[in-house]
């Protein structure tokens, strides 16, 4: 029993962080109604970014562990909601109106560029931060089988959780949320209201950015390190884990992606590590073919 509530307890970080990112993917793919897998090379871009800056406050500036931190946080946050405004500005408004093929092509290159940008200015150096945070604390006290959870582990999983609350509230009670519903559901409907399109799908694309950069600081400091390659897997994975719930619905997406995260801790846990790749998206396929909700324009 007790190690069955320490894997419930160890999916909680894995939970939030995918719910976090299914979130903010929705966001943009409400108005874009493309797969796109530039939103996980952002999140792979801001971790990356986050240990750069990290390291070099830490090692050049000579800066205390926090103020190093700090820097490397509001640097990732800088480049990437920035690159995230540019992609949808110049690149994915004037997309959206292409064919979905056309989208995916393209957010590769976006998603193989943003990974080799991060590669060369760190010099394919793997970089890690030390650690910090890791104090574990009980959450269950066995004599034989404690349940624990570290500090760092509390704070992002509260973090994560707070930031999806807080953006739906943004969403449902601001005006600017009101319009991105209405540029999601018709876009053209939303013109004729006078709702500018163009500025709302920026604005969502934006959005969506800055939560994938949160999301991206936030793992990398769980972690300690962000893999080259791990913009290109999550951009696959996100598009999975969104759909369980609904893409254009972010509280629905997120939901579904917590479930996820459960689903892939236990069956590490208790299955053959080698299969969980292959027996959870072989499921997620099986599930979007038999209970596929959403239309793609043409």
């Amino acid at each position: 029993m007790a190690y069955f509530l320490q894997q419930l307890a160890s999916a909680l970080p894995i939970a939030a962080l995918y719910a976090l990112l299914a979130f903010g993917y929705s966001i943009a793919f409400s108005v874009t109604r493309r797969a796109d897998l530039t939103y996980g090379a952002l999140f792979g871009f801001a971790g990356q970014i986050f240990l750069l800056f990290s390291d070099f406050a830490w090692n050049r500036l000579w800066l205390v562990l926090p103020a190093a931190l700090a820097v490397g946080a509001v640097s990732a946050l800088v480049y990437t909601l920035g690159a995230g405004l540019l992609i949808g500005r110049s690149i994915m408004h004037r997309l959206a109106a292409t064919s979905a093929n056309t989208m995916v092509v393209v957010s590769l290159g976006l998603a193989l560029v943003l990974m080799e940008l991060s590669r060369i200015a760190a010099e394919t150096r793997s970089l890690w931060l030390p650690p910090f945070l890791n104090t574990p604390v009980t959450l269950w006290s066995d004599p034989r089988f404690p349940v624990t959870l570290t500090v760092v582990q509390l704070v992002n999983t509260a973090l994560m959780l707070a930031i999806v609350g807080a953006a739906h509230l943004f969403l449902t009670r601001s005006a600017w949320g009101r319009a991105w519903r209405a540029v999601s559901d018709d876009a053209g409907a939303a013109a004729l209201c006078g709702v500018d399109g163009r500025r709302v799908f920026i604005a969502a694309y934006g959005f969506s950015a800055l939560l994938a950069a949160i999301a991206g600081i936030l793992a990398t400091a769980y972690y300690g390190t962000m893999d080259f390659g791990a913009g290109l897997v999550f951009g696959v994975k996100v598009l999975f884990i969104a759909a369980i719930g609904g893409q254009t619905a972010p509280v629905l997406a997120a939901l579904g992606a917590a479930v996820m995260g459960l689903s892939e801790t236990l069956w590490s846990a208790y299955g053959p590590m080698l299969w969980r790749d292959f027996v959870i998206f072989s499921f997620l396929v099986l599930l979007l073919v038999l209970t596929r909700k959403e239309q793609f324009q043409p």
